[in-house]
């Protein structure tokens, strides 16, 4: 890593004044452990239909769930095979690490593949929620299943009463978690010193905001990711980089700021 990077100086800079930090991560954090993106080149569903005929958005819809819950649980075991076998990888570690030299190191994630808890990271919305805790849409029953081919068949029923199960997701046309919401709306009004956006399109209006607001506010942004996004010509520091290639450097800098 070039340490002598006017603009990566400046931005470790501003993350040394910082104590409140809030980081926005998307599929992009994890390709780095193996999981392909969402869309795009190599992505899980670039193509335009699946095999249903369908877009992939219906198929995973909470209307679909409802009407063929086989076939949206058919890609939710699509992605989450995916992620079998994986981890979290040197750019999630290198977040949590760098939590330590906060006030506050709030993180949203848009992934549903729990890496950055895995990681050490304590302070974590997971906005769209997490693929291995299921629980019952009848009785409530709730179960952590590691992996998906322990379950008992696709979709899987509930061991207490024999209800459908679904796991803690976000489905197209569902509505955000409350608790997720409230969690963002607080760090969003604690006005972070810092916002940075790692590895995301940030194509949802709620992912692209708080870099919005951030920016409005003249707070310094710092946008990681090798492509461009809603927000790349709003943010004060842009990196094209791989959030593995340049989270360990910037969190190696902050420990030498000691």
């Amino acid at each position: 890593m070039d340490s002598g990077d006017s603009t990566l100086k400046a931005a470790i800079a501003d993350l040394r004044e910082a104590k409140r930090v809030l980081v926005i991560t998307g599929a992009g954090i994890s390709a780095d452990s193996g999981l392909p993106t969402y869309r795009g080149v190599g992505g899980l569903y670039d193509r335009d239909l699946t095999e249903e005929g369908i877009p992939i958005e219906e198929a995973l819809s909470g209307g679909m769930f409802q009407r063929r819950p086989d076939i949206t649980w058919k890609y939710i075991h699509q992605i989450e095979s995916t992620a079998r076998g994986a981890g979290y990888n040197a750019g999630h570690k290198a977040l949590a690490e760098m939590e330590r030299h906060f006030e506050r190191f709030t993180i949203l994630t848009q992934n549903v593949d729990g890496f950055h808890r895995d990681a050490g990271s304590t302070d974590v919305i997971e906005i769209h929620g997490n693929v291995h805790e299921l629980y019952c849409t009848s009785c409530g029953e709730k179960e952590w299943v590691d992996d998906f081919s322990q379950l008992n068949g696709i979709p899987p029923s509930c061991p207490a009463c024999g209800s459908l199960v679904r796991p803690r997701v976000v489905l197209f046309d569902e509505l955000l978690p409350q608790d997720a919401v409230a969690r963002l709306e607080e760090a969003v009004d604690s006005e972070p010193d810092v916002v940075i956006s790692i590895g995301t399109t940030a194509g949802f209006p709620y992912i692209a905001a708080p870099v919005l607001h951030a920016a409005r506010r003249a707070t310094p942004t710092i946008e990681i990711n090798p492509g461009n996004s809603e927000i790349s010509a709003f943010v004060q520091h842009r990196f094209q980089a791989r959030g593995i290639e340049l989270l360990p450097y910037m969190a190696g800098q902050l420990g030498e700021g000691e």
